[in-house]
């Protein structure tokens, strides 16, 4: 098993990518930390360790941190999705992006350091992976502006870390995906004015002409934070189904 013997942090973990991917991680013999904000979903997660945490509370972030001790692997999965061009962000959508999108990153990422550092001193390699998106710095999209200025701003953050961080054996990496099939994306197709339409809109932009499930993903997300990703920081890797073609 790839993972045997790490213990590795993720945020998000009570559907979706989050949850697919602890599983995985937990498949692959890592000890999983799994975090998210609702109790409810973590109470499904039969063997892995759980935590309630509201990422965007600093100083839960820091008692956690300080609790779980070092960590060979921090999956930063967290985020929002806001839909509407520039005239539709209101400054209290724009602060809350930033601060889910890129502050709580940052402030995890800082408290979850100095451990990973040691483990990265210990074992040869430690592995942070931050949740961005195709949708960022490396194509924009419609009614995305400020999530993709948010999701750029994870992958400025991530070569960030990266950089200084390499000779230390920490690596940093950014995880890009398309549209992915996840009860946030039916979320926002069932709030849609036209619903059946807006499902079809998705799947149109995917060239592969289906939507992503979160079996696509959870490989990518276990090399990376596996030691056969080794070799590989500061990248924003894309899994997109051919978007960024």
């Amino acid at each position: 098993m790839r993972l045997r013997d790490k213990t590795v942090l993720v945020t998000a973990a009570g559907q979706g990518i989050g949850r697919a991917s602890a599983l995985a991680l937990a498949a692959e013999g890592a000890t999983v930390i799994a975090t998210d904000l609702d109790g409810g979903l973590l109470a499904t997660l039969d063997g892995l360790r759980t935590e309630v945490l509201d990422v965007t509370d600093g100083a839960a972030v820091a008692a956690l941190a300080a609790e779980v001790g070092p960590l060979d692997g921090l999956f930063n999965c967290a985020g929002f999705v806001h839909h509407g061009t520039i005239l539709d962000i209101s400054d209290a959508d724009w602060d809350f992006s930033v601060a889910l999108n890129v502050t709580a990153m940052m402030r995890l990422t800082r408290a979850c350091l100095p451990g990973l550092l040691a483990r990265a001193a210990e074992t040869g390699t430690a592995s942070i992976l931050n949740m961005a998106s195709m949708a960022s710095s490396i194509k924009g999209f419609p009614n995305r502006t400020a999530y993709g200025a948010t999701k750029a701003a994870v992958i400025g953050l991530t070569k960030g870390i990266a950089a200084d961080f390499v000779k230390q054996g920490l690596r940093c990496n950014a995880l890009c995906p398309g549209t992915v099939d996840t009860p946030s994306l039916r979320g926002r197709i069932a709030a849609a004015a036209d619903p059946v339409q807006a499902e079809k809109d998705f799947i149109a932009r995917q060239p592969m002409g289906r939507l992503a499930t979160v079996d696509d993903i959870t490989p990518m997300v276990v090399y990376l934070l596996s030691d056969e990703s080794r070799f590989v920081t500061g990248q924003a890797v894309s899994v997109d189904g051919g978007v960024t073609i």
